[in-house]
């Protein structure tokens, strides 16, 4: 088998078929070239079963974390189930492959309180802490993805009707709902780009850094930390904290599982279940500190 024109091809389909972000067909990448790199170098002639037992048997040598090794696992899998179907292997070879048992490990998300400070903090004297706030605020009241917020374009706001067009996971486009607050602070960001003389008609662009180039996806995660760390008290936080405050906080006042789903853009309502044992945890937490007899 010529594994490496292969893998080739299966990732021209998650490209082209499957419309897999970028990030996620490079992270498919490098984990079948790990699995090529053991295939060539052993110079097996086919893959089965007992390859397959050897190449985990591999893996797990290599001191990987239980997460990393199931993706590693769930990345082959996908690869053999592609083969499967265009009858280059056989279809059972999947049931070789046993993923590790992931403890589920509830979200960090920030209270109120700490939500409020952490958008107090940066400075509105200039563009650039207009921007920041701009961030922060859409952050929090659309619960956007790193990369979601990154590629949002100034066509893609909605001032009168408060709603943002997302492109999410797989290309797939939604549309969700934004508060007021953000979209104010969105305007007086862009009302101090106005003034900078940037043209924002004429740009692809909503979020620029101070060469008036694009902001990418890097760069907003690291203004996301730096703030985040001024109030994180000891949490261990990442924009994506942001996100799971958005849902956090909006299952508290009493929102819709589903309409949360839709919203964050989740594709199973299982991934968004996560956020009502999350809500569990501080009931009990209330329960614990308020109750005479607890």
């Amino acid at each position: 088998m010529d594994l490496r024109d292969n893998i080739s091809d299966f990732l021209s389909f998650l490209k082209a078929e499957k419309n897999y972000s970028p990030n996620t067909i490079t992270s498919y990448k490098k984990d079948l070239f790990q699995f090529q790199n053991y295939f060539e170098n052993r110079k097996i002639p086919q893959i089965d079963k007992n390859t397959l037992s050897n190449f985990l048997a591999f893996l797990k040598s290599k001191s990987y974390d239980n997460r990393s090794l199931a993706r590693k696992v769930a990345t082959l899998r996908s690869f053999l189930k592609y083969l499967a179907k265009r009858k280059k292997i056989e279809g059972n070879l999947i049931f070789h492959l046993s993923s590790p048992k992931l403890a589920k490990k509830l979200p960090t998300f920030l209270s109120v309180s700490q939500m409020e400070n952490l958008l107090d903090l940066p400075r509105p004297e200039d563009v650039w802490g207009k921007r920041d706030k701009a961030i922060l605020e859409l952050f929090y009241s659309s619960g956007l993805r790193l990369s979601e917020l990154a590629n949002l374009k100034l066509s893609s706001v909605d001032f009168d009707n408060q709603t943002l067009k997302v492109l999410g996971k797989g290309s797939k486009e939604r549309i969700i709902p934004v508060g007021e607050k953000a979209l104010q602070s969105l305007k007086d960001y862009l009302k101090a780009l106005s003034e900078k003389k940037i043209n924002l008609e004429s740009s692809q662009t909503l979020f620029f850094n101070q060469k008036k180039g694009r902001l990418t996806s890097r760069s907003i995660s690291r203004i996301a930390k730096k703030y985040l760390s001024a109030i994180s008290e000891g949490q261990k936080t990442s924009p994506h904290t942001l996100r799971h405050t958005f849902a956090s906080h909006l299952l508290e006042g009493g929102a819709d599982l589903k309409a949360i789903q839709e919203m964050l853009g989740h594709k199973s309502l299982s991934t968004t279940q996560i956020y009502t044992h999350l809500n569990l945890g501080q009931k009990k937490k209330i329960y614990q500190k308020a109750h005479p007899r607890a």
